[in-house]
């Protein structure tokens, strides 16, 4: 017994209320269509429909059964829209949250490329550094640049590690102490990032506390600050290091060990991921995969 095939035939049966009908519309017998129904029975161990010669009434089991004979054939049917979606041209609109210097850096171009590779996308971008609820604020996709494991609440897919550099600029060590070692930093101005998970503690070589006369919820800004000579920032290396290329700022303390950061795409947990999305995750993998080769 071809038992997908059975169901079919019995929602259908529950629609129209009539084995002639059926058998019509499936270009079949009307006795073909009642034994598949015989069968689906005897296969179950329980009756599904009471017969008469005029109509088709569902059992108390049959109406149970055929409500969740809609739902397996609904989600099939989602399969299969699935499959299709992804075998034609990407459309649509992508809602997108992501921090604000990625998102000026090396996002601009990923989308720049993506914008480029499918034309009938639609992006909608929001950059912003401080935390948001993804589902509540309507996104479909979220970048989160950390350290620290992602909520659960959430699928994450990592796409990329970063680099942390201490920077500072060569203004500034001639002013000062050296710094040769990470417990030097404690008597400079060390800026602090306002959304930093570790808050006023650094990272490095087990986590070191700093201070210092700046507080900003944008590395950017903090990078302009460092560069004028006013003190020392730990920033992700997509942030300084055409800073460090053109000589404005050096790394300091190269050596010492410090966290990672790992770039994830974010989307909400749900049954049914759009094709879009998707293709879209897809995308970002590979371009990161191809820009990570040596």
């Amino acid at each position: 017994m071809d038992k997908l095939r059975a169901i079919q035939l019995f929602v259908r049966l529950a629609d129209l209320g009539s084995f002639t009908r059926v058998a019509e519309q499936v270009n079949s017998s009307k006795s073909m269509i009642s034994k598949e129904i015989s069968r689906l029975e005897a296969d179950l161990g329980t009756r599904l429909l009471h017969r008469s010669t005029r109509s088709v009434q569902l059992t108390h089991v049959g109406e149970g059964y055929l409500q969740r004979a809609r739902e397996i054939l609904s989600k099939l049917d989602d399969a299969d829209n699935f499959v299709q979606d992804l075998q034609q041209n990407l459309r649509g609109k992508l809602k997108i949250n992501a921090p604000m210097a990625l998102g000026i850096t090396d996002l601009s171009h990923l989308f720049a490329d993506f914008m480029k590779a499918n034309p009938e996308i639609e992006l909608d971008i929001h950059l912003g550094d401080e935390s948001v609820d993804l589902v509540e604020q309507g996104f479909d996709l979220g970048f989160r640049a950390s350290s620290q494991p992602i909520d659960s609440n959430y699928v994450g897919r990592p796409l990329t590690r970063f680099t942390y550099k201490v920077c500072v600029s060569p203004d500034y060590l001639k002013m000062h102490s050296t710094i040769t070692h990470p417990r030097d930093l404690k008597e400079h101005n060390c800026f602090i990032y306002s959304y930093f998970q570790g808050k006023n503690v650094w990272p490095i070589e087990g986590g070191i506390e700093v201070k210092g006369s700046l507080r900003v919820n944008n590395t950017m800004f903090m990078m302009e600050s460092i560069k004028q000579g006013l003190g020392i920032g730990f920033i992700p290396d997509f942030v300084c290091q055409q800073a460090i290329n053109s000589g404005q700022v050096v790394e300091v303390l190269a050596d010492s060990k410090k966290s990672m950061l790992t770039l994830y795409a974010l989307y909400p947990v749900r049954n049914f991921v759009p094709p879009k999305l998707v293709q879209c995750i897809e995308y970002l993998e590979q371009w990161f995969a191809d820009k990570d080769k040596p």
